[in-house]
């Protein structure tokens, strides 16, 4: 007869395909981590959207049980750990908002109205948060006129004009940085 043996702090018990630059959330200690940094900020970006304590708790452990069927996907280069959940998490929340939308009967008056104004499925400050980390994080990968290019024309929406003038290039130069740049980033694959 065989004894059990307790999982040591770095056995992978996650699915296979889990390597050394995975998000750890496959090992014993990885996830306790993730857990101790990261399941409050989970927890209230769910209960702001849902304003349910249960759907998010179950928001939480669906985005952890995304995370840990992913984990070998996990592009370190491409940001942290709580970015990719915070990713992971926003697409949980959208999948239930589309739910409780499809089966109205099964939620109370009030919400039937936020849904069907569709307050309940509408992006939070928490959402603003999260998106505003996971843009700074790919525009850290692009070179630097590029970057300044992109934030003035798409982020601020300015004239291509204005910005070639503030910067003393030509505008062509500024079209052709922004091209690059947008095109650069479409290679960089989404996380989740």
């Amino acid at each position: 007869m065989r004894t059990l043996r307790p999982l040591g702090t770095h056995t992978t018990t996650g699915p296979p395909g889990c390597t050394d630059h995975c998000a750890r959330l496959c090992t014993d200690s990885g996830l306790s981590a993730v857990l101790a940094a990261d399941k409050a900020l989970l927890h209230w970006r769910a209960m702001r959207r849902l304003g349910d304590a249960g759907l998010a708790e179950h928001a939480v452990q669906e985005t952890l049980l995304r995370g840990w069927r992913a984990c070998h996907t996990y592009k370190p280069e491409r940001g942290s750990v709580r970015t990719w959940l915070l990713t992971i998490e926003r697409n949980v929340l959208t999948d239930i908002a589309r739910v409780r939308a499809s089966r109205p009967g099964d939620a109370h008056w009030d919400e039937i109205g936020d849904v069907a104004e569709g307050k309940s499925a509408g992006p939070d400050f928490a959402d603003a948060l999260a998106d505003g980390m996971l843009v700074d994080e790919l525009l850290a990968h692009l070179p630097e006129p590029q970057r300044d290019a992109v934030v003035q024309v798409i982020l601020r929406d300015r004239a291509y004009q204005d910005v070639a003038a503030d910067f003393g290039v030509p505008v062509g130069t500024v079209k052709t940085r922004v091209h690059y740049a947008l095109r650069s980033l479409r290679r960089l694959p989404m996380s989740a």
